[in-house]
């Protein structure tokens, strides 16, 4: 399992849809969570992409030098740039990050930014032009000469002269719940995303992408995208949920879904239709709670619970094919360390929780690195380890009656 950060260039704070409670999204504050994301084990970071958003690839190249390990997951727009420049691009970022550029590939879900962009293609037009770009894309970084005419793009004679460290290309990341956008994931993708439906569904959209790219003699593996509310009990982390759209009326939450209501993107009318635009009934299956997708575009939905039940279903999405999560929670900085710190011990991770860095960038990084960790009790006793289960058990008892609920 690997589980990525989230980088919030369009805007970060305590609560939504108001400027209470919220902050600066400078690049001091990127790089706090960049470096955050970087210490505590994610795998990596997306960057969202848009006009909402700082663009994503001048922050990836600002936050490289910030970081060691992690890796980058960075958007190309087919339409709205040059594949071959976009090739360029990439390995350019490649190279100079030491190969932890990753690719998101996004054919935009909303026609009035599109056209504000010079986009003027409707759906079915822009994944058609999305399968052009990726095989030139894909053929530029992977060497040789490029010579390509389609019915959207043409390009003659096209060549890289700085290949990629990362061979063919930085693997592409890919999401769209559409007919054609899995028949383009099967034939370029190597990670499909979705957003965070309920395990049924997410299992339905697998399986079929999964069986259209067996169809062209390739694997794909699976993410999803999802936001993550984690405390040590599960009534903190519901009413964290609950204080989170503590601010969102209903003329916010009209006007966002009227925003919505003109994107062209399946993906998010599923997301749209999970909560209606209504607050009841936003825990749309176990543990999985709407509530964000009242005001928020693309990913919706959050995973609640004390980390127990979260690590539970993560592994629930896990044993039906999903082997990346990409998180996000609010504020990003707190919730970087809030997740770490309570789930990933928990987690199969395929790198090392908090706290576990290998002998030499724990040296690297000062003897704090080797633990003890916490605070010496009574300036003489280490903390001793406790066991995640604990909390959950210790709640447990508490809803039986059989022990004092911990304080709140």
């Amino acid at each position: 399992m690997e589980v990525f950060w989230f980088i919030p260039t369009h805007g970060d704070g305590r609560y939504l849809g108001t400027q209470k409670g919220a902050r600066a999204v400078d690049f001091p504050y990127m790089s706090q969570i960049a470096q955050a994301a970087d210490r505590l084990g994610y795998g990596g970071v997306l960057l969202p992409t848009g006009k909402s958003c700082e663009d994503a690839w001048i922050v990836a190249s600002a936050l490289v030098p910030q970081t060691k390990r992690l890796k980058f997951l960075v958007a190309i727009r087919p339409g709205l740039m040059s594949p071959m420049l976009s090739a360029r691009m990439a390995a350019t970022l490649d190279r100079l990050s030491g190969g932890r550029l990753l690719i998101n590939v996004v054919t935009g879900g909303d026609p009035v930014e599109n056209a504000g962009d010079g986009l003027f293609l409707d759906h079915t037009s822009r994944y058609e032009l999305t399968d052009e770009f990726l095989h030139i894309w894909r053929k530029g970084l992977q060497g040789g000469e490029v010579t390509f005419a389609g019915d959207y793009l043409t390009v003659k004679g096209g060549t890289l002269l700085y290949p990629p460290l990362q061979k063919p290309h930085p693997p592409l990341y890919f999401g769209g719940s559409s007919d054609i956008a899995q028949s383009i994931a099967a034939e370029h993708i190597d990670v499909y995303l979705t957003w965070g439906e309920p395990p049924a569904q997410v299992e339905d959209k697998i399986k079929r992408v999964r069986k259209l790219a067996e169809a062209k003699g390739r694997q794909v593996r699976f993410g999803i995208r999802l936001h993550v509310i984690v405390r040590e009990t599960e009534r903190e982390a519901w009413n964290a949920a609950d204080e989170l759209i503590r601010y969102v009326d209903d003329d916010t939450i009209a006007q966002a879904q009227k925003v919505f209501a003109r994107f062209d993107s399946v993906g998010q009318r599923r997301m749209a239709e999970l909560h209606s635009g209504k607050r009841d009934g936003l825990e749309i299956s176990p543990n999985l709670w709407a509530g964000i997708g009242l005001v928020r575009g693309g990913a919706g939905t959050a995973l609640v619970g004390d980390p127990v039940t979260v690590a539970a279903r993560m592994k629930q999405y896990a044993e039906i094919g999903i082997d990346t999560f990409i998180l996000s929670g609010y504020p990003h900085l707190e919730e970087a360390y809030r997740m770490a710190e309570l789930v990933f011990p928990l987690l199969p991770l395929k790198r090392d929780p908090a706290g576990s860095l290998g002998d030499s960038e724990a040296a690297a990084s000062g003897a704090s690195s080797l633990g003890p960790f916490g605070e010496i009790i009574a300036n003489n006793e280490p903390p001793t380890k406790q066991d995640p289960s604990f909390l959950k058990e210790n709640e447990v008892q508490a809803d039986e009656g059989r022990i004092p609920r911990l304080a709140r």
